[in-house]
C-alpha cells in the first residue's frame, strides 16, 4: 500500500512539475515548447505554490536515466493557425517557446558541470523539485570545509556557501562601482574565513595574509579579526606610528632603486647597479674607516687633479652630501668646517689649487698639501651613522663621486638622480625600516590612507615583492595570500604619472604573481571600481569573480572579455543590481549564481560607507 501511495505522490509530482517537451537542439541551445496548461506564473503541489519557469530558471530535461540541466535564456511566443474557439481557452492559442542554454547534469544525486549527453527531440522538461534546487547550488563536497556568503538573489531561503579550498586556494577578482557593496565582500569572505579558523594553530602557522589597504578601511580593531598588525603608514610630518619592515636585501636591489629614485634607463640604472654590487662598504666593522678613507682619497684626487671640470664646488657639494649622514653631535663642526674650506679652497687660473682668503695668507697645494696641512684633522673625526639607510646613502654618494672624479660617468647624466635621492629617501624612511620581520601574527594591514601619491605605487610594490620573493626561495608549505584593495591604484594598465620603464616593471611584477604565483603558494584578491584600469593579463587569470554593479561600459566589457562563466542575461544586469548583490562565477561556484552578500554588524565593516548629508546637515536641537 505505501509502494502504491509513493507512486501516487511521485506521477503526482510528475505531473505537476513537467512544463514541455524538448522543440529543438543547436548545440548546447536547445529550444523547449512549453504545455499549454503551464502557462501561470506559479504552479500548486501540496498546497503550496510553486514559481513557475521563466527567463533566468532551471529546467531539467530527462533522457532516460540521465538528467540534463539547463538555464532559461529567452522565451518567445507564437500564435496557433488552427484554433478551435468552441473547444479551447483563448489564453491557450498562445504557444510559449523556451531558448535555454545546457551546462550541466545530475550524478547520482551531485551536479556536475559539463554535458554528458545531448537530449532528443520529445524529451520532457521539468521544474526542478526542491531537493533537486538545493543540489545544485551545493558548490562543495561532503566533507569540505565551507563559509557561507549570503543568500540566492532569486531565492532568499536558499544560503549560498562556498569551498575553502576552491575559493581561497584561488586568485579572487571582487569588481563593483563605488557604493556597491564590493568592500563588504571582502571583508565578508576573509571574515568568515578567520572566524572558521581563527583559533587553528595550523591556519596560523601555514598562512600569511596581507591587506594593502588604500583608503584605511581595514585598520578597526574588529576588522576581520583582533588577532592583526596594523601598519598606519603615513609621509605626514610625525611620519607613520609602526613602519613597515624590509630587509636589507631586498632594498638593496637595483629594480627596486630604480623605482625609488625613477632612474633613467640608460644611464641612471647601470649606475645604481654598480652601486648595488660594490660590495666594498658592506664590512660593518671596516664601515667608518673606509667611508673617511675614500672620503680622503676624492678630496685629494679633486686637489691634485687640478682638472677645470673639478672645482672646488665639487669638494664642497661632497661635503654637504654627507654632511645628513654624520652624528647627530658632530652636524655644527662639520657645517663650520665646510664654511672654512668655502672660504679658503680655490682653484688659481693657472690650474692649481691654494688655502687662504688673502694673497698674503696663500698656500699653493704644490708647495703645501692642502688636505693633510688643513682638512684631514677635520675629516678623519667625522664619526657616521651606520643605520642601514645611512649606509645605503653614503654607499650612493660615494660611488657618485668615485665616478664623477674618476671621469668613468658625466654629472650631467648622474646628478639628477643625486638630486631626488634625499627627497625620495626622507619620505621612504618614514614608511619602512630595515630590519627582518620578527612579528608571528598571520594577518597584516597595510594603511596607505595618509601616504602621498608617490609612495602610494612604491611601498606596495617593494612589499608585494619582498613577500613574493621569500616564498618562493622557501621550501615551506606556507601559503601567502595578497590582498589589495582599490587594486586599480597599483594595477593601473593607463598611468601617465610614471615612466614606462617603472610601469613595466610594476606590472610585470604582479603579472608573474598571478601567472606563477599558485605553484608556490601564492594568491591574489583584487578589489577594484575599474577593472577596465586593470592589466587584462591579471583580470583573466582570476579563478574566481564576484561581479558587483558596474556602469561604465569599459568595465562591464573588460569583465565580459575575462569571464567566461557568465551567460549574455547575467551580463546584461550587471548595471542595474542592487547594492550588496552580486554575480559569484568560478571554480568555486559550479554556475554562476546571483547572491545577496550578507552585511556585516557595523563594527566589522569597512569604513566606506557614503556620508549621511541628511544627517549631518540636520540641527540637533
Amino acid at each position: 500500500m505505501k509502494a502504491k501511495d509513493t507512486l501516487d505522490q511521485e506521477l503526482t509530482r510528475r505531473s505537476i512539475f513537467i512544463i514541455g517537451r524538448v522543440l529543438s537542439v543547436d548545440g548546447r541551445i536547445v529550444k523547449i515548447r512549453v504545455n499549454k496548461n503551464k502557462n501561470q506564473s506559479h504552479l500548486l503541489y501540496a498546497g503550496k505554490p510553486v514559481k513557475n519557469i521563466s527567463v533566468g530558471g532551471y529546467v531539467k530535461i530527462v533522457k532516460g536515466f540521465v538528467s540534463i540541466i539547463g538555464k532559461v535564456d529567452g522565451e518567445f511566443i507564437s500564435e496557433e493557425k488552427y484554433f478551435n474557439r468552441k473547444y479551447n481557452k483563448e489564453e491557450t492559442r498562445i504557444s510559449r517557446t523556451l531558448q535555454v542554454s545546457l551546462f550541466g547534469h545530475f550524478d547520482n544525486g551531485r551536479f556536475k558541470q559539463g554535458i554528458k549527453e545531448m537530449p532528443l527531440i520529445d524529451n520532457e522538461c521539468y521544474l526542478l523539485n526542491r531537493d533537486e534546487f538545493t543540489a545544485l547550488h551545493k558548490f562543495y563536497k561532503s566533507g569540505d570545509k565551507t563559509i557561507t556568503i549570503g543568500s540566492l538573489t532569486e531565492e532568499p531561503s536558499q544560503k549560498i556557501k562556498l569551498g575553502v579550498n576552491n575559493l581561497f586556494a584561488s586568485h579572487i577578482g571582487i569588481f563593483g562601482n563605488t557604493g556597491s557593496g564590493k568592500s563588504n565582500t571582502l571583508a565578508r569572505i576573509y571574515t568568515e574565513l578567520f572566524t572558521e579558523y581563527g583559533g587553528n594553530s595550523e591556519f596560523k602557522n601555514k598562512s600569511d595574509f596581507i591587506i594593502i589597504d588604500f583608503n584605511g578601511e581595514y585598520t578597526g580593531e574588529d576588522m576581520i579579526t583582533k588577532d592583526k598588525i596594523v601598519y598606519e603608514l603615513s609621509t605626514g610630518k610625525k611620519g607613520s606610528t609602526k613602519k613597515y619592515p624590509v630587509s636589507k636585501e631586498n632594498i638593496n636591489k637595483t629594480e627596486v632603486l630604480s623605482v625609488l629614485l625613477e632612474a633613467t634607463e640608460k644611464t641612471q640604472k647601470p649606475f645604481l647597479d654598480r652601486v648595488v654590487r660594490n660590495d666594498y662598504f658592506d664590512d660593518d666593522q671596516k664601515f667608518n674607516n673606509r667611508v673617511l678613507s675614500n672620503i680622503e682619497g676624492l678630496c685629494k684626487t679633486i686637489i691634485d687633479k687640478k682638472e677645470d671640470y673639478l672645482r672646488e664646488g665639487v669638494v664642497l657639494e661632497l661635503l654637504k652630501r654627507i654632511s645628513d649622514l654624520i652624528s647627530d653631535d658632530q652636524k655644527e663642526i662639520l657645517e663650520s668646517f665646510i664654511d672654512e674650506v668655502e672660504n679658503n679652497l680655490h682653484f688659481h687660473t693657472k690650474n692649481d689649487y691654494y688655502w687662504g682668503s688673502s694673497k698674503d695668507t696663500r698656500e699653493y697645494n704644490d708647495s703645501k698639501p692642502i688636505y693633510d696641512n688643513h682638512m684631514k684633522a677635520a675629516i678623519d673625526k667625522l664619526k657616521f651613522k651606520e643605520d642601514p639607510f645611512n649606509k645605503l646613502k653614503l654607499k650612493i654618494i660615494l660611488n657618485y663621486f668615485h665616478e664623477i672624479v674618476r671621469g668613468y660617468a658625466n654629472q650631467e647624466h648622474i646628478g639628477p638622480l643625486m638630486g631626488r635621492m634625499s627627497r625620495k629617501f626622507y619620505m621612504l624612511e618614514k614608511l619602512i625600516e630595515i630590519k627582518d620581520d620578527d612579528e608571528t601574527k598571520n594577518l597584516s594591514v597595510v594603511s596607505l590612507k595618509d601616504v602621498n601619491i608617490e609612495m602610494k605605487k612604491i611601498i606596495p610594490l617593494i612589499v608585494c615583492k619582498q613577500l613574493y620573493e621569500r616564498k618562493k626561495e622557501s621550501d615551506s608549505k606556507k601559503s601567502l595570500h595578497i590582498i589589495i584593495d582599490e587594486a586599480h591604484n597599483i594595477l593601473s594598465l593607463m598611468s601617465q604619472r610614471e615612466s614606462e620603464t617603472w610601469k613595466d616593471y610594476r606590472l610585470e611584477t604582479f603579472e608573474e604573481i598571478i601567472k606563477e604565483g599558485r605553484k608556490f603558494g601564492v594568491f591574489l584578491t583584487i578589489a577594484s571600481q575599474r577593472p577596465y584600469d586593470i592589466s587584462p593579463t591579471i583580470i583573466s587569470q582570476l579563478h574566481n569573480y564576484f561581479i558587483h554593479r558596474l556602469i561604465n561600459d569599459n568595465d562591464i566589457n573588460a569583465v565580459e572579455k575575462a569571464v567566461a562563466y557568465l551567460d549574455k542575461l547575467s551580463f546584461e544586469t550587471i548595471s542595474f543590481l542592487s547594492v550588496g548583490s552580486c554575480f559569484v562565477a568560478g571554480l568555486a561556484s559550479d554556475i554562476p549564481v546571483k547572491v545577496d552578500i550578507d552585511l556585516l554588524e557595523e563594527k566589522k565593516r569597512p569604513k566606506s560607507g557614503t556620508v549621511d548629508l541628511q544627517v549631518a546637515w540636520t540641527v540637533n536641537k
